[in-house]
C-alpha cells in the first residue's frame, strides 16, 4: 500500500475534505484517506456555480465501486467554480486528490473561516483515534 500524504499547506475537516486558500476563494477536494477508503471513483456530482452553501450542507456525491458518499460544504459561501474535468475523468480524485482531482471553489462568507479547520498533523492524528 502506498503511503497517504497530507500536504501541510492545506486545512482539513472531519469529513475528510481538504481546503486550500487561494486569495479570496478556497479550493476543495477530498483527502487521500477518503479516496483510498472509497476505492475507484466512477462518478462525481458537484454543486452548481452560484450555489450558496452553509457549513455542513450536502452539495454533491462521490460514487465509487464500493459506495456512494456525500460531499459536504466545509465552509459557508458561494460556489465560484467546479472541476468539469471530473465529468469525463472522475478517477482524477484517485490519482491526484490534491491537484487535478479538486472538486469545487468557493468565495467564503468569512474570509478567515478556513483558519478554524484542522492542520495536517491534527488531521492525521484524528485518523488514528
Amino acid at each position: 500500500m502506498t503511503e497517504l500524504s497530507y500536504p501541510d499547506d492545506l486545512r482539513y475537516t472531519t469529513d475528510h475534505e481538504w481546503v486550500r486558500s487561494e486569495g479570496d476563494t478556497v479550493r476543495i477536494g477530498i483527502t487521500a484517506f477518503a479516496q483510498d477508503a472509497l476505492g475507484d471513483v466512477v462518478y462525481v456530482s458537484l454543486p452548481a456555480v452560484g450555489d450558496s452553501l452553509a457549513v455542513g450542507d450536502s452539495c454533491g456525491e462521490v460514487e465509487s465501486t464500493k459506495s456512494v458518499s456525500d460531499i459536504y460544504a466545509p465552509l459557508a459561501g458561494e460556489v465560484t467554480a467546479v472541476n468539469e474535468a471530473l465529468d469525463g475523468a472522475p478517477e482524477l480524485i484517485n490519482t491526484d486528490p490534491y491537484g487535478e482531482g479538486w472538486m469545487f471553489e468557493m468565495r467564503l462568507e468569512n474570509a478567515t473561516a478556513a483558519d478554524d479547520l484542522m492542520g495536517a498533523a491534527e488531521y492525521q492524528a484524528s485518523l488514528t483515534s
